[in-house]
């Protein structure tokens, strides 16, 4: 390491940090650059020991800003249940806002890429010690491409728990009831991981008779007696899914050169059951009469079951000063569609033309012709292997670089009993390479250039050979401007060749009878044939984007930032999903809309389509905000807060491992001390009951206990004869109140660079800032005087230190217990993000008229909000959303066929409470209560549907609030339990 360590402890007089520093310091005595520190510690009575660390391990290494950071109390207020719950909920702050849809975050624990998120999305919120979001430049950094934003999970070191959940739930007008049941069990021990989780959920059939969805005419039976219709036509389907999956990390070797292998399996089934209506058909009798019949009760029915198996492997070694992460995700899925096929009823005409029926007789019981199958088989295999290190140093830093190369194989098998092509297969192979590289060009730390503030180029090169496509290349440029503490600016080119997936080339061609349609043509409500599969004849697609974007972090509350982006999207080949049937799309695609001699549309292909260009243009700005609610309590001898603990659910001491910066009076200290002493030596003592600062200290990267470290810390921490610094005059291992304050006197009077008395600091202190020719090194003089006496204006000022940033306003968060601030007090967040889409147009073809995409359904505006707050063991969440309305002109030049679409608001409300902190249910001893949450969720609170009018101001069949969110205002009740 090219830094000094000098300043990874702030020492008031600090015999633990002397103690912990010195091993740190004796080696790197002869560079000469301490390093930042790594943030500047709230003020503290002189009786405190204030330790502020440096980067939390697992941190994601980059001079890029995170989005934002959470502290394990920031995680507790959002009161989600799993990480994948977290994730969800994190949407605003993980959303790309590139405009390619580039799908879930890429994930990384404690800062490495893992195979799979399967690995641990099944992880109680509980287990992680903080939370880093990235934007999509660090995703290059792990070998993916700049279409998605990044996710660092950074774990407890140790964690134990087992989980039951219990979930109930149902729409408020009724009929929708589902619920769900998973168990599970998590354990974490340094690198070392283990965790298997069952799930089983399930949900009710909701029809339209239960919504009393108005049928479109010509489809409801005249004849009484007839069944009707819209007890078989559902709204939602009848659903049921297992899961079963595990997962298993491990360390192979112990230090520096341990390696890593990881294992993850999984099982999952999906059965679900919906239904299209009755067969109908219409009588006319001879005399020109005529009547709607349903045949019988008999629905068209479509059942799906969908079979998945998945395998996850990682591996991670270290290659000299570079590391190797290798890792390989398999996937097979089986799915089925079986669909009742439609009934000749002509036979029942034939016999009212002969006379042997009247139109409203019973009628003859008509065979049902049997179902047809759609099935398709997909295989999957996904390897990636990366290489990261530092090639070398330039005068601004460090040039990190990532090789990365995989292959990846795909094949789907699909058959449709309703054609006679038999097994259709598509089978690709991708072997892929790319390089990026990290270079500083400036550095205000190293001072090269300092003036300027810190600029890193960010530049990736790819290529991909793709069995079906040929070579496609991904070009990607970035600068990243850190003007100042505070301020990043960010700018980045892309140019990347896409295929279509084998999905949108191959899926099975699946049609749905009796869907509900708006005919823009003839501004008639009609049920028709809808066709969803695959399209084989899609090309590659090349993409020319640009983002701009800032990041500033404001001084208030706790901490707070705001974000701007700008993102433009050129694009030509691309692959779109098909757009809703107007004039101009039916004039563009003829072949996919079939009408019967009246002109009703009867059936619509909705299969993927080609535009010969797309271009969009859009802006995206936001905010966070983070902050505490009520007073902390008086910390518990031992430093947390009651409850805390090295496993299970306790969280850390006070302000916790995300702050960096723990305090504890002299007897907590000397009974730290004690604990740790007590082991003998050669032995590894309990280091749960160290702060997390000492904790990483004393650890290598993989979590393993790094043996060395260890005895010399051993050595002076526990030395019988009360070395200055770590046991003072006072005798080994004392505090001297005294000496402390004589300390500071020492090192904080007098202005910056004027001569200071060293006689009142510890012998050892001062022989680590002393030279080897016997003079004081000013610099490093000047770096602790720094840590040590800025700790006033800390608080004063609400900043950093200098040269460090906190990124997303999050490094100076308070830690937590259960399930909030094991300081004792609450949190409360609130984030915002608003996308004003200023351009969306496609060409479909040269020679056809440019398709304005706000003219089909693109609404320009959309907002994000998420607020919440925890204290005492209660909490609740709020999330909004809002999307602008818009208009889509029909065909009829009086505006008729018209339909305005108007904007949409939601809100989702959650309470949540922790039963163990509340005394006045459990009185001293919470008993079964320990461990136990209860959640009660509101989704869509105000039972917001979008209104949609046509030109006469009716709302269309086809757009009833009903059929649009057939839920509307629902809620949940959980009960979860963690043992």
């Amino acid at each position: 390491m090219k830094l000094s360590r000098l300043r990874a402890c702030n020492i008031s007089v600090l015999a633990l940090a002397s103690a912990i520093c010195a091993p740190a310091a004796a080696q790197d005595r002869s560079q000469d650059t301490p390093p930042p520190v790594s943030e500047e510690p709230q003020p503290s009575a002189q009786n405190e020991i204030v330790v502020t660390a440096q980067r939390i391990r697992g941190s994601v290494d980059t001079d890029v800003p995170p989005v934002v950071e959470l502290t394990e109390a920031d995680i507790a207020a959002y009161g989600a249940d799993s990480l994948t719950d977290l994730v969800a909920q994190l949407s605003p702050q993980t959303g790309s806002g590139r405009g390619r849809g580039g799908g879930q975050p890429v994930i990384l624990v404690n800062g490495q890429r893992i195979a799979s998120f399967r690995e641990l999305r099944n992880y109680p919120p509980e287990a992680i010690q903080k939370v880093e979001v990235f934007p999509e430049e660090v995703a290059l950094q792990y070998g993916y491409s700049a279409d998605q934003r990044v996710i660092n999970f950074i774990l407890k070191d140790n964690f134990k728990s087992r989980e039951i959940e219990l979930e109930y739930g149902d729409s408020f007008e009724g009929g929708a009831p589902g619920g769900e049941i998973e168990v599970s069990q998590v354990a974490i021990s340094g690198p070392r991981r283990f965790n298997i989780s069952g799930q089983f959920e399930t949900q009710s059939l909701l029809t339209e008779a239960e919504r009393d969805i108005t049928q479109t005419p010509g489809t409801v039976p005249t004849v009484a007696g007839d069944p009707d219709p819209a007890l078989f036509r559902s709204l939602r389907p009848d659903t049921e899914s297992y899961k079963l999956e595990g997962s298993f990390n491990t360390a192979i070797g112990e230090g520096a050169k341990a390696k890593a292998l990881s294992l993850n399996l999984t099982a999952e089934q999906n059965n679900s059951r919906s239904l299209s209506g009755l067969d109908i058909v219409t009588l006319t009798a001879p005399g020109g009469d005529s009547a709607v019949r349903s045949i019988d009760a008999d629905p068209l029915i479509r059942d799906t079951r969908t079979t998945s198996l998945s395998a996850a492997a990682g591996y991670r070694q270290p290659l000299g000063d570079f590391e190797l992460n290798v890792t390989l995700d398999a996937a097979h899925g089986l799915s089925e569609t079986d669909i009742d096929r439609q009934r000749d009823l002509s036979v029942l005409q034939d016999l009212v033309d002969a006379g042997s029926l009247t139109i409203d007789g019973a009628l003859p019981p008509v065979a049902t012709d049997g179902f047809d199958r759609a099935s398709s088989k997909t295989y999957t295999l996904d390897s990636l292997a990366t290489i990261r290190g530092v090639p070398l140093t330039l005068p601004a830093g460090d040039v990190n670089l990532t090789v990365d190369g995989g292959y990846k194989w795909n094949r789907i098998e699909s058959e449709d009993t309703r054609t006679l092509l038999g097994v259709t297969q598509l089978t690709r192979g991708r072997i892929n390479g790319g390089v990026n590289l990290a270079v500083p060009l400036t550095s205000r730390r190293e001072g090269f250039l300092d003036a300027l503030g810190d600029f890193t180029l960010n530049a990736s090169a790819g290529l991909d050979y793709l069995s079906d496509f040929g070579t496609l290349t991904d070009l990607t440029v970035g600068l990243t401007w850190n003007l100042t503490d505070r301020l990043t600016l960010a700018a980045t080119v892309i140019n990347r060749d896409a295929a279509p997936s084998l999905t949108e080339l191959g899926a099975p061609v699946v049609e749905t009878f009796n869907v509900p349609l708006f005919d823009f043509a003839t501004g008639e409500n009609v049920l028709a044939t809808l066709t969803t599969g695959g399209n084989p004849l899609l090309p590659a697609s090349n993409q020319n984007d640009l983002k701009l974007s800032a990041n500033y972090e404001l001084d208030l509350f706790e901490r707070a930032n705001i974000l701007f982006e700008y993102n433009r999207n050129s694009s030509t080949n691309t692959t779109e999903s098909f757009p809703l049937l107007t004039a101009e799309i039916e004039a563009a695609f003829p072949d996919r809309v079939t009408r019967d001699g009246a002109g009703r549309l009867t059936a619509l292909d909705q299969r993927p389509i080609t535009y010969a260009e797309r271009k969009g243009e859009r802006i995206r700005y936001g905010f966070n905000l983070f902050g505490r609610v009520g007073k902390a309590r008086e910390e518990q001898p031992g430093g947390g807060a009651p409850g805390g603990g090295g496993e299970g659910r306790g969280g850390p001491p006070a302000a916790g491992p995300a702050s960096g910066q723990m305090r504890m009076d002299p007897q907590q200290f000397q009974q730290m001390r004690d604990q740790f002493c007590a082991s003998e030596p050669g032995t590894v003592p309990d280091l749960s009951k160290l702060p997390p600062f000492i904790r990483d200290r004393l650890t290598n990267e993989d979590g393993t206990v790094n043996q060395e470290r260890l005895a010399q810390v051993r050595e002076r921490f526990c030395s019988a004869d009360g070395q200055p610094g770590a046991g003072g005059p006072g005798g080994p291992g004392m505090f001297d109140p005294e000496q402390a304050a004589a300390i500071r006197t020492a090192l904080c009077s007098g202005e910056d660079g004027q001569p200071i008395d060293l006689s009142a600091l510890p012998e050892g202190l001062r022989a680590r800032l002393t030279n080897e020719d016997g003079t004081i090194n000013q610099e490093r003089l000047a770096r602790l005087r720094q840590a040590v006496c800025q700790a006033e204006g800390a608080q004063q000022q609400g900043e950093g230190s200098q040269g460090q940033r906190r990124g997303g306003g999050g490094r100076r968060g308070g830690g937590g217990g259960p399930f909030g601030g094991g300081d004792g007090q609450g949190r409360w967040f609130l984030s915002a993000y608003h996308t004003v889409e200023l351009e969306n147009e496609a060409l479909i073809a040269p020679g056809i008229p440019v398709i304005d995409y706000f003219d089909l359904g693109q609404a320009r505006h959309s907002v994000e909000l998420e607020g919440g707050v925890f204290y005492k063991g209660m909490g609740t969440r709020l999330s909004g959303r809002y999307t602008s309305g818009y208009t889509i002109a029909g065909s009829d030049p009086t505006g008729a066929s018209d339909l305005t679409f108007g904007d949409l608001v939601k809100f989702d409300l959650r309470f949540f409470m922790d039963l163990e902190q509340q005394k006045w249910l459990t009185g001293e001893n919470p008993g079964f209560f320990k461990g136990t949450r209860v959640s009660f969720r509101i989704d869509n609170l105000f039972d917001a549907r979008q209104n949609v009018t046509d030109g006469n101001g009716a709302t269309p069949i086809r757009y009833q609030p009903a059929l649009i969110d057939p839920l509307g205002r629902t809620f949940e009740i959980e009960f979860r339990k963690l043992f």
